[in-house]
């Protein structure tokens, strides 16, 4: 732990507030690049951090938000390197003035750090979007290698909105510098990420990469944040920074002002800091008075690290598990043990059958889902990363690891969006030493087989010995006795009588002696008897009794299930036995396939589901849009083909299903990744119609035009370009003018093509008075046209402001009105 960060742990933190609307009120033109100030006026920069540091702020924020590759290209009129160098340069003079100041004065300085910031880069991730994982570690690796040996004295990765993407900069931080690294995300009112995820996800996934402070920044006002601030405190064991904007803004003129002053913000922040938050600071529209105020209304209150929270949680971009408090269901269906048809869709590369495995799973009760692909004649390591992939493209639960092959393991561990779950580690030196590092970079929870270089311990006293050395070997590592999950084996009792009995004694002792967590491979247990379903069930039950943590079982197997939710209902753990009536309340007998596919999308419980193929079954055409499966769309469309007029399965199949997961994802119930793979499914399906209507001379008629367009100066295009994939499912045609698009070139284009509908996209605060501008010209030139406008930095009040006919708030707020504006049209 360096000098800085321990100072940072022990004492109070102030960071620094708002940038881009300082520059602004000193010159920065609409859609000017901030970073270029840098080095043509050095002199702002170094007056403005030097502002902050007399304010009472200890960590000045380098000017170097939008600073990347992607905006300052290679051989382009600005250098990257000079930008990012002359950003921690002039903070770095800031300080020397300061310190210098308060020698002249004879007053004591407050210790002051420097943090390279780095911000999204505007791009979404593959499979939604298209940048490559290892293309954004690349394009935040450039920034960090320069900032660093320029002499920032930590990194400050700020306003995520994609899990993905801040454990690429994670990553690209800790892999090539030694830098405290720190991580804010950006939030909606409800706490939710534009990707989906939520609080509790994204602490699992940054306490398991191991950055030194996390937490939330932008978008939101103190009051708003306070809430979600809260919610961190209650699960991060990891300081926790708030940064809010100064409310939320609206236009004045050209100026963007927020909606509270410096005294309403330091009042809510001190509500937020008596909640144990001591990093603290502004963004949007903060000033150095604002951080003067934070700081005089803050500093009296003591200074405590967060307690230790011993949560064992796994997770997915947007999913959260915990073990211990209700067991957990791993569905043991995506592994070739034992099964002739997944062992042939290995060989054939067909990750349709995969993804077909995993949606019956989730349907049928899943919690987490095993993936192992090892087969002696398939590349495993490039197959497990692409089953990873691929299947959290589709499926929102967390997912295990189950691999022996140290590559694959890496390779998947790499590219997971989420803390995943390891399968496994044994008492053997040389497997802890294997995979244990791995874990302690990429984060995750580690299953570990009560086994050692002697075997298998005959005896539960044998197995509690060989935990008790996993536990000892992953603190070595820095992983505590919270990840690790023990295995306590079981054994057929077909050869071993007694194998049960040892196998439940060590599930009642890890839990009793150890206070940890278990997990079996539930049916190992009945390997070589007849009817082994009956065993199965009944040793499930006696094993939850027990303590058992999780069960990697098949979800899709009527006897376990019905285990499973009998034993819920009768330990207390199924208030008014909710789930069960729920479930069986309707139903003469039960039938899996049918019955407990209750959900809707990702089991969501939103009822967007329209019905459910079972396992390893074909979908409808409705079914496969909602679950994103782009193969079984495409085939299912074809089959409706044969019998069906194409206009009758757009208007009664793909519409209807795009419909459902719309309203899914306007209720927080789909997220924004199924809602852009339920797109592309429906794409597929939208292709072989097209080719059917193109033989027989039939045309799919569009609804209309719209231009979309990202303003000029800002380079973020994540949320235009979702708009466009689904103002396209809904058959209209989109003039994409693509980012950082003047606004001369947006009104010519409305002018010349006549089109009722434009829709304007802005990240920053500093490229608003840009869609300001385009506003403007639009209703001078072109005064049919209704403007739509989103971005995270807008608000209602703030659409109004600038003239803007509708503000929307997210994608399919955009596809709503596009049907307002076209339906009034005709």
């Amino acid at each position: 732990m360096t000098s800085g960060l321990k100072w940072m742990r022990e004492n109070r933190v102030y960071f620094d507030g708002g940038m881009g609307s300082l520059l602004q009120e000193r010159g920065l033109a609409p859609g000017e690049l901030p970073e270029t100030w840098n080095l043509l006026h050095p002199e702002v920069l170094v007056e403005i951090h030097r502002a902050y540091l007399e304010a009472g702020a200890n960590i000045m924020t380098t000017n170097t938000f939008g600073a990347n590759r992607l905006k300052y290209p290679e051989g382009g009129q600005w250098a990257l390197e000079e930008l990012v160098r002359a950003a921690v340069e002039n903070a770095a003079e800031a300080r020397c003035q300061y310190e210098e100041n308060c020698r002249r004065e004879g007053r004591q300085c407050q210790p002051s750090f420097i943090a390279l910031d780095l911000g999204p880069t505007g791009k979404l991730l593959k499979p939604y979007g298209d940048l490559e994982f290892e293309a954004a570690v690349a394009l935040y690796q450039e920034v960090v290698k320069t900032g660093a040996e320029a002499g920032a004295d930590l990194i400050l990765i700020e306003t995520m909105s994609d899990s993905l993407e801040v454990k690429a900069a994670v990553l690209a931080a800790k892999e090539n510098c030694s830098l405290p690294v720190f991580a804010t995300m950006a939030f909606d009112e409800k706490g939710k990420l534009l990707t989906g995820g939520d609080v509790e996800s994204v602490t699992a996934l940054l306490e398991g990469l191991r950055v030194d402070a996390l937490g939330l920044n932008c978008g939101l006002g103190p009051e708003q944040m306070a809430p979600i601030a809260q919610r961190f405190m209650k699960v991060s064991s990891t300081p926790v920074i708030v940064n809010p904007n100064a409310g939320l803004p609206r236009s004045e003129g050209s100026r963007t002002v927020y909606d509270i002053n410096s005294d309403q913000f330091a009042r809510k922040m001190r509500e937020i800091a008596e909640m144990g938050v001591f990093m603290m600071g502004g963004c949007c529209g903060t000033t150095p008075e604002h951080i003067r105020k934070l700081k005089a209304a803050c500093d009296d209150l003591p200074v405590q690290l967060p307690g230790k929270k011993g949560r064992t949680v796994i997770c997915s971009y947007a999913t959260t598990v915990e073990f211990g408090s209700k067991p957990v269901i791993i569905g043991e269906r995506i592994n070739p043990t034992g099964k002739k048809k997944f062992k042939q869709a290995l060989r054939d590369h067909d990750m349709e059958y995969i993804l077909k495995e995993a949606v019956a799973q989730q349907d049928n009760g899943a919690h987490v889902l095993d993936v192992n692909v090892g087969l002696p004649e398939i590349d495993e390591p490039s197959m497990m990363e692409e089953a990873v992939k691929e299947l959290q493209a589709v499926i929102d639960l967390p997912l295990q690891i189950d691999t022996s092959n140290e590559e694959a393991m890496e390779r998947a561990l790499r590219c997971y969006n989420g803390k995943a779950l390891v399968n496994s580690v044994n008492g053997k030196q040389e497997v802890m030493d294997a995979i244990f590092p791995l874990v302690a970079k990429y984060g995750g929870v580690v299953i570990g087989l009560a086994l050692d270089e002697e075997g298998i311990p005959e005896t539960a006293e044998g197995r509690i010995r060989v935990a008790k050395k996993i536990y000892a070997r992953a603190a070595e590592y820095g992983i505590g006795p919270e990840d690790i999950i023990i295995d306590g084996l079981c054994m057929t009792i077909s050869s071993d009588s007694q194998g049960a009995v040892t196998t439940l004694e060590t599930l009642r002792r890890v839990r009793d002696e150890l206070g940890g967590k278990t997990i079996l491979g539930v049916s190992n247990i009945s390997f070589g008897l007849p009817q082994r379903e009956i065993i199965n069930s009944a040793f499930f039950t006696m094993a939850l009794h027990d303590g058992l943590s999780a069960a990697i079982i098949n979800p899709n197997s009527e006897a376990m299930m019905r285990a499973y939710y009998s034993y819920l209902a009768l330990a207390g753990l199924d208030p008014q036995c909710g789930e069960y009536i729920s479930i069986y309340g309707s139903q003469p007998s039960v039938s899996l396939g049918v019955t407990l596919s209750r959900k809707g999308p990702s089991g969501t419980g939103d009822g967007a589901g329209m019905g459910n193929a079972g396992q390893g079954g074909d979908f409808s055409l409705a079914d496969a849009i909602i679950k994103g499966l782009k193969e079984a769309s495409s085939a299912a469309a074809k089959g409706l083909l044969a019998s069906q007029d194409p206009l009758d399965v757009i208007n009664q199949e793909i519409i209807p299903a795009l419909d459902a997961v719309g309203k899914g994802f306007e209720k927080g119930t789909v997220f924004l990744p199924q809602l852009l793979m339920s797109a592309e499914a429906a794409k597929a399906a939208f292709e072989v119609i097209k080719e059917q209507m193109s033989r027989s001379g039939q045309e799919q008629e569009s609804k209309g035009t719209i231009i979309l367009a990202t303003v000029k100066g800002d380079i973020h295009d994540i949320g235009k370009n979702i708009v466009k994939v689904l103002l396209e499912n809904y058959s209209y045609q989109v003039v994409d003018l693509g980012k950082d698009v003047p606004p001369e070139t947006v009104t010519e284009t409305a002018v010349r093509l006549h089109v009722p509908l434009v829709g304007l996209s802005a990240l920053m605060t500093t490229t608003v008075p840009s869609m300001e501008e385009t506003i403007r010209q639009l209703r001078r030139e072109a005064p049919w046209v209704k403007v739509m406008v989103g971005g995270a930095v807008l608000t209602q009040e703030y659409a109004d402001s600038i003239g803007a006919d509708q503000y929307c708030s997210d994608a399919m707020a955009s596809v709503n009105y596009a049907e307002t504006v076209f339906g009034a049209e005709k």
